[in-house]
Formats: structure tokens, C-alpha cells, sequence
């Protein structure tokens, strides 16, 4: 939200500097209104299509941006945001400096609680399926729960030390939701991961202790040990997710 102003802004301006006064009739507007292909043939030089280019990519940002914004329940009127550059354009803006900004300020206020009050909405939903999810994979045989909550099986076990903390460890991993979505793989990448434990999410760096080196484990770690309330990328708020991680070795230790 704090490219709001200068990116919406460049991107109208850029858009509808091609826009003419209209000082023709609705009916000489409709028979001179140029063709695709007309406008097309007019873009002959290459820093005429650079222009025009310029134009296109940022538009779609600015497309992208107001649907952005408008996803929240916010009503932005992509009209009004045109007519707001052809004002400036013109020289004749309706409202003043002061009074943009405060209504600029106002719009990332709303968005950002409207953005909240949605992730909390759509959390509640996970937070439940993820605790009912949980309760039940607890009854299960094979099933550990430690005192976190974090839950694990042994899928194969191994004869090699375990890691400590502060250790680094090359794994294999795998990683989806409770209905079975992937949102990452080494495994699919083909090259594992090394990482210090202790920089990963809780239920890593408590779960990973638990292993040999070349055993495999799957992992159920609720969402307080994961990506918590906001979740991460394709990880929803209060995500519960599962990973099936093979300890390949221990790299280093400090």
C-alpha cells in the first residue's frame, strides 16, 4: 500500500495522456473514433511503441491495484481515478493537496483493517478444521504428541545421530495442507534444503531434533508452530500442515 499514490498515479497519467479534450459532438466522436488497427498503424517507431508499451504495462498494474484494493469490500471507482488524471492533466484538480493525502491516508487505513478483519474471517475457518483435524490424527496408532502439540510418526527409522538446535541439516522435504495441497517440495525441485534449524519455524526445529540421520518422519504441526496468524505465501492464517521430512545429514554444528 505505500506505492499506492506515486504507482496509481504514474500509471493513470500514463494512461490517459493520449486522452484529447472533448470538444466534438457524441455523434462526430462515434464516426471519428479511430480503429484498433488504425491506432495500431500508428505506432510506427520504435520509441512510439516504447511509449505505448510504457503505457500498457503500467495500466495493468493499475488494474491490478484498484482489484487489489476492491477485493477488501472496497468500492474504488476506476472512473473517478481517470477523471482525477485528466483533472491534473488539465490543470484543474478538484481537491486540494491536503485533502488527497488525508483521503489517501484514509483509503490504506480501511484497507489494511478490512484486509484483517477478511484474514480473520478465512482463519477462523482453518483454525477450526485444523484443531478437528488434529484431535482426531491424535487417536491414531503410530501417532506422538509432544507437550507443544506438535504430533509426528516414524515413517523409516535411522541409525545416525540426531541434531541439535544449533545445528545445520540437509533434508528432504515435502509439504502440504490437511486437504492434501502441496505448497512445497524439495523433492519435486529435485535438490535438498540446508538450513540451520534453529531458523525455521518451531515445529521444524522441535520435530527435526527428534530424528536419526536417514530417517523419515511425518510431521503434523499446528498452526502456532507454523506460519501462525497470517500464514505465508499459498499457507493460509491458522494453517495446521503436514510434512514428510527425510534427514539426510548433519552439515555442521557450532
Amino acid at each position: 500500500m505505500q506505492k499506492l499514490g506515486i504507482v496509481s498515479a504514474l500509471t493513470a497519467a500514463l494512461i490517459m495522456a493520449g486522452c484529447s479534450d472533448k470538444t466534438t459532438s457524441d455523434t462526430a466522436q462515434v464516426e471519428s473514433q479511430p480503429t484498433q488497427q488504425q491506432e495500431a498503424d500508428t505506432l510506427q517507431t520504435m520509441t512510439e511503441k516504447q511509449a505505448y508499451g510504457l503505457g500498457v504495462n503500467f495500466g495493468s498494474q493499475l488494474k491490478s491495484t484498484v482489484e487489489q484494493i476492491n477485493a477488501v469490500g472496497l468500492g474504488l471507482d476506476i472512473e473517478l481515478v481517470k477523471k482525477g488524471v485528466e483533472d491534473t492533466l488539465s490543470g484543474n484538480p478538484e481537491l486540494s493537496p491536503e485533502d488527497i493525502q488525508a483521503a489517501l491516508q484514509e483509503l490504506q487505513k480501511q484497507h489494511q483493517e478490512m484486509e484483517s478483519a477478511k484474514k480473520a474471517e478465512e482463519g477462523k475457518v482453518f483454525l477450526e478444521e485444523g484443531e478437528k483435524f488434529l484431535a482426531e490424527n491424535a487417536k491414531k496408532d503410530g501417532i506422538t504428541t509432544t507437550d507443544s502439540g506438535l504430533q509426528y510418526e516414524v515413517i523409516e527409522s535411522g541409525e545416525g545421530d540426531s541434531p541439535k538446535a544449533t545445528d545445520t541439516v540437509k533434508v528432504h522435504y515435502t509439504g502440504t495442507l490437511i486437504d492434501g495441497t502441496k505448497f512445497d517440495s524439495s523433492v519435486d525441485r529435485g535438490e535438498p534444503a540446508t538450513f540451520p534449524l534453529n531458523r525455521v519455524i518451531p515445529g521444524w526445529t522441535e520435530g527435526v531434533q527428534l530424528m536419526q540421520v536417514g530417517s523419515k518422519y511425518r510431521f503434523y504441526v499446528p498452526y502456532d508452530l507454523a506460519y501462525g496468524e497470517n500464514g505465508t505465501g499459498s499457507i493460509p492464517p491458522y494453517a495446521t500442515l503436514i510434512f514428510d521430512v527425510e534427514l539426510l545429514s548433519i552439515e555442521s554444528a557450532e
